[in-house]
């Protein structure tokens, strides 16, 4: 799916090369199925033969990442301040329905107090968790975490994650393709601890809920 993108690249002055690390990367977040990760490791290796400088690239793929990743939780935050909104009334749209049932309103803002505690460290790692990047962009919107704090947490993941994807590619050369590789299998035992910490905390949560309604 990159082979045009990767084609283009060996052909494209610095500033191209930057737009589009900003693009891929933006998208990818937006997008998930979109590879953003293969074109940062390969710019880290063409870094060590051309004209490309390492810090533009890490800021253009840094900013790429942030945007898109705030541009998702900024859209979840809306749209759950208006799910569960005082003034909402009747509950008639399927999505508020299904949410309202799982989490209930008054049990929304007793989770949201709780998951603020680890939020935002979720939104730190979430560049290193396999697969689930989008997912905690939009946990943390209908979570309401406080914008000025995820902002920063969201630049520093994504500035740590390219920063390793752009050196692996300079170092590993021609054999740049590894890069990604060797994160996604670090990160695979990362996002197991984290999707099992979720889990029972999720389960504990409604327990604890159900006890107290009893």
């Amino acid at each position: 799916m990159m082979e045009p993108a990767i084609q283009w690249l060996q052909q494209a002055d610095p500033l191209s090369v930057y737009l589009l690390l900003f693009l891929v990367a933006f998208l990818e977040n937006v997008i998930p199925p979109i590879p953003g990760d293969v074109p940062v490791a390969f710019v880290g290796y063409m870094i060590s033969f051309s004209t490309i400088s390492m810090g533009w690239s890490l800021l253009s793929a840094t900013l790429g990442s942030t945007a898109g990743f705030m541009l998702l939780f900024l859209f979840s935050r809306g749209l759950g301040v208006r799910l569960y909104a005082d003034d909402a009334g009747p509950v008639k749209h399927w999505l508020s329905r299904s949410l309202h049932k799982l989490f209930p309103p008054g049990d929304m803002v007793v989770l949201r107090r709780k998951f603020s505690r680890h939020g935002y460290l979720a939104v730190l790692v979430n560049r290193f968790l396999f697969g689930s990047r989008a997912v905690i962009s939009i946990m943390a919107g209908l979570m309401h975490l406080h914008v000025p704090r995820v902002l920063p947490a969201a630049f520093l993941s994504s500035l740590l994650w390219n920063l390793l994807l752009l050196y692996g590619g300079y170092f590993l050369g021609s054999n740049w393709q590894e890069a990604s590789g060797y994160l996604a299998l670090y990160s695979v035992p990362i996002t197991i601890l984290f999707a099992l910490f979720l889990f029972f905390a999720l389960r504990r949560f409604h327990r604890e809920r159900k006890r107290e309604g009893e």
